[in-house]
């Protein structure tokens, strides 16, 4: 992605949270300047990846496949011991016309909420021994303490306030109800891992590539220099 690709989405996605009033923690409006100062007071948003986060995917087509987000709290395996949550919270933006690619998460549950904006489609199957996609078993849905079994490759659709359960071996996709206009979504789940806990399918990259055709809006969660 070009770097100013990025800096467009970062700005789209903190103003859908200004318009629904998701107000952000003070790490989130570090300046890169800013951050070239930070210490080691600042480890746990460097260690458990807190901030914005882009992905494409590695597709090149943002637009089209790749959404926005940012991770506000979040424990790490990893270094247990000096980060115990375990817990994670995020809040995520599509646009209509984008998709969020089908995966699963080996360790981590979650539930995704719709905050505000338009409907949010989220396709579900179950997953074979295999890893592989179960095109065909009925999948348990629970939303809102409301649960049933539907076809696999169901879409449900979540309006502003509503919420899906995603189980451990879930896959799951998301994209946008045409028509109806960008979402923000909440994300509350176990501690996050974005190197080791996504099972995309088919395979699929997970940080972007960068081109740096102008500075930096914000650094993304994986750009945050060393402390000094």
């Amino acid at each position: 992605m070009k770097r100013s690709e990025i800096n467009k989405a970062l700005k789209e996605l903190e103003a859908m949270c200004e318009t629904y009033h998701c107000y952000l923690p003070p790490f989130c409006h570090f300046t890169p300047e800013e951050w070239e100062n930070k210490g080691h007071e600042y480890d746990e948003v460097r260690d458990c990846m807190l901030g914005w986060d882009i992905t494409d995917y590695g597709q090149g087509d943002f637009d089209k496949v790749g959404f926005s987000l940012i991770t506000i709290r979040n424990g790490n395996r990893q270094m247990a011991d000096r980060y115990p949550k375990v817990y994670a919270e995020k809040l995520l933006y599509l646009k209509e016309g984008q998709y969020a690619l089908n995966h699963f998460h080996w360790y981590k549950t979650e539930d995704i909420i719709n905050r505000g904006g338009g409907n949010v489609l989220i396709r579900v199957y179950n997953s074979l021994p295999n890893e592989e996609i179960d095109y065909e078993s009925d999948v348990l849905v629970q939303t809102d303490g409301y649960a049933r079994y539907v076809p696999a490759g169901t879409q449900i659709r979540l309006k502003p306030g509503e919420s899906i359960y995603v189980r451990q071996r879930m896959y799951h996709d998301f994209s946008v109800e045409p028509g109806t206009g960008p979402v923000l979504l909440g994300e509350v789940s176990q501690c996050n891992d974005d190197n080791t806990d996504n099972r995309f399918n088919p395979p699929a990259g997970r940080f972007p590539a960068i081109e740096e055709d102008e500075k930096p809006y914000r650094l993304l969660c994986n750009e945050y220099p060393a402390a000094k």
